[in-house]
């Protein structure tokens, strides 16, 4: 059975607006002893929502990627604002970044980005039954509104403009989802 190592000594190292980053020991149930550091960001987590206008076709943005310095074909996200619950979070997203609301939204799966030095939590939510509706975000400027056939997932995943992991591993699960309703 596995016993979960003893941390110490956790400090922050360095903060920005965005991340704590720490500093800790770890002690193993072996007697093995490392420091290991993460990104600890500030915050409830995030959300992911994969926004379904019909059973196949689903809304993706273009948005710039400060990460990769270039604009990314990506599903709709952002942070959960205190006092939010994922649901809630993935709802008022839909609506500042596409437009669009949603009558029902169903929690997928909690995802991690890398969990060996990030300590972020992303809850993937799967929206159906859009309706419009427009609320102002957080955006920098006017995000670009695209559809995607889950038919054609096969191809879709290999545009150059989708990289981001969680984004193509959420379009599968919606896709299973989807099919077994």
């Amino acid at each position: 059975m596995r016993k979960k190592p003893i941390l110490s000594n956790v400090q922050d190292i360095a903060t920005t607006k965005f991340f704590n980053i720490q500093s800790m020991d770890v002690a193993f149930s072996n007697g093995e002893k490392r420091q290991y550091e993460r990104l600890k960001p500030e915050g409830n987590g995030a959300v992911l929502v994969i926004p379904m206008l019909d059973d196949d076709t689903v809304l993706m943005i273009y948005e710039y990627s400060g990460g990769t310095d270039k604009y990314e074909l990506a599903l709709t996200k952002g942070k959960i604002d205190t006092g939010e619950s994922p649901i809630e979070a993935a709802n008022r997203e839909l609506i500042e970044e596409i437009g669009y609301g949603a009558k029902q939204l169903s929690f997928v799966k909690t995802m991690t980005l890398a969990p060996g030095y990030q300590s972020n939590f992303t809850h993937i939510i799967l929206a159906q039954d859009l309706y419009e509706d427009s609320a102002q975000g957080d955006e920098p400027e006017p995000l670009e509104v695209v559809k995607h056939k889950l038919s054609d997932l096969e191809n879709l995943v290999y545009n150059e403009d989708l990289t981001e992991a969680r984004t193509i591993a959420a379009l599968y699960m919606a896709k299973e989802i989807i099919k077994n309703q």
